[in-house]
């Protein structure tokens, strides 16, 4: 039985493969279908991000992620404005927690120039005006561009354009569960039929892959990502968003503060390595592949030293005191008791290339005859979709 016949089926409806079906749409397609295995959008990474569209600050500036980062970050804030949606432009800053930070401070002040991000370094004195609780050491970068949005408002605004144009189809609680020939999926529902495939999967992005035969030297390893809360009546406030100076040598940007479109202020998120694609509790969320994926980590463990420094790290802050040591220095006044539980947690689905064992930094998008892959959907993916599924339309499906 078959359920839909497509020209171009796209599988995932988080935010890459929204903004695929839009620019495809202004391409002129018109025969294009969305399914996804949840009943409703935003319930995965799209949906569980911080919000925070980045500047282009981190990002090597020969990289994908900084060829779309900024005009990214452009596009959906002109979007969220056109479309009436929330929307905070109010900057950022990162701080340094001690001087040996300074050099690497440094050079995200020349990455961010060299991508063409507004971004100016500060003393002490101008932070406390931007951000009068923040703590550095001797100097801080004010990043002008970095903004914040809802997430799944937007994803549902997005939906709806797409269903307006009367050209786009979507099947929710329709998994993708194997391939009939060339151009057949076969479905949780029945089979549908296609002469171009997407595969915008996010986290089980490397399982569809490889149903066409691409990308068998990667595994995706998730890593769960931890929020808390400030109280509300803590006696201090965060006006924007406090960022520590990362380690660049791994793609995690380390906990941080930051105030949402709705005023509820969040600490986070952690890193730390989870057994599941959608391991969002303690247990919850690990299945039949959990196994597979700690005998992931122990390789890893034993081959990568920086995923070994990780995985020795983050999961302490699963305990209270060790994620508000790290919250803590970041800012003058901070006490246990305005740190707060909260059920905001995500799954960071970072992708590794098994023969090297290191983790890839960049996106990857892949071509395969009648095939599309975009790969390691990380951070900044959320705001570099709008950029990069002009760039994936105008490469692969135009001319």
């Amino acid at each position: 039985m078959q359920l839909d016949k497509a020209e171009i089926l796209i599988v995932g409806a988080g935010i890459i493969g929204l903004t695929i079906a839009r620019e495809l749409v202004r391409a002129g397609y018109g025969d294009i279908v969305i399914i996804d295995k949840e009943p409703e959008l935003g319930r995965h990474a799209s949906g569980r991000n911080s919000g925070v569209l980045h500047a282009g600050i981190y990002y090597s500036p020969d990289s994908l992620k900084a060829k779309s980062c900024l005009n990214g970050n452009f596009l959906m804030r002109a979007y969220c404005k056109e479309k009436g949606l929330p929307l905070l432009e109010n900057g950022k800053v990162i701080v340094a927690r001690t001087a040996g930070e300074l050099p690497v401070l440094d050079e995200l002040h020349s990455r961010a120039m060299a991508n063409g991000a507004k971004v100016e370094m500060i003393d002490e004195h101008q932070l406390a005006e931007i951000e009068p609780n923040a703590r550095t050491v001797e100097r801080a970068l004010f990043s002008h561009y970095t903004a914040v949005v809802d997430p799944k408002a937007v994803l549902k605004s997005l939906k709806n354009d797409l269903e307006e144009s009367g050209r786009v189809r979507f099947h929710l609680e329709c998994p993708l569960t194997g391939l009939k020939g060339s151009g057949t999926a076969r479905t949780g529902k029945a089979e549908i039929g296609f002469s171009r495939f997407v595969n915008a999967a996010g986290a089980y992005c490397d399982k569809v892959a490889r149903l066409f035969g691409v990308g068998a030297n990667l595994r995706l390893i998730p890593f769960k990502g931890l929020y808390r809360l400030l109280r509300k009546e803590a006696p201090f406030t965060v006006n924007s968003s406090i960022y520590p100076v990362p380690d660049i040598r791994n793609p995690f940007l380390g906990v941080h503060f930051t105030r949402s479109v709705h005023g509820d202020v969040y600490l986070g998120p952690t890193a730390i390595p989870a057994f599941g694609r959608e391991n969002y509790g303690i247990l919850a969320g690990i299945d039949r592949e959990g196994f597979g994926i700690a005998l992931e980590d122990l390789t890893l463990f034993l081959a990568n030293p920086l995923f070994r420094s990780v995985a020795l790290s983050e999961p302490l802050k699963y305990l209270p005191s060790y994620f508000y040591r790290d919250a803590a220095r970041l800012v003058k006044e901070l006490a246990p008791t305005d740190v707060l539980p909260s059920a905001k947690v995500g799954i960071r689905p970072q992708l590794v290339d098994w023969e090297t064992k290191q983790m890839i930094m960049d996106f990857m998008v892949v071509a395969d005859g009648a095939s599309l892959h975009v790969l390691n959907p990380i951070s900044p993916a959320f705001t570099s979709s709008m950029d990069l599924a002009q760039g994936i339309v105008a490469a692969h499906f135009r001319g």
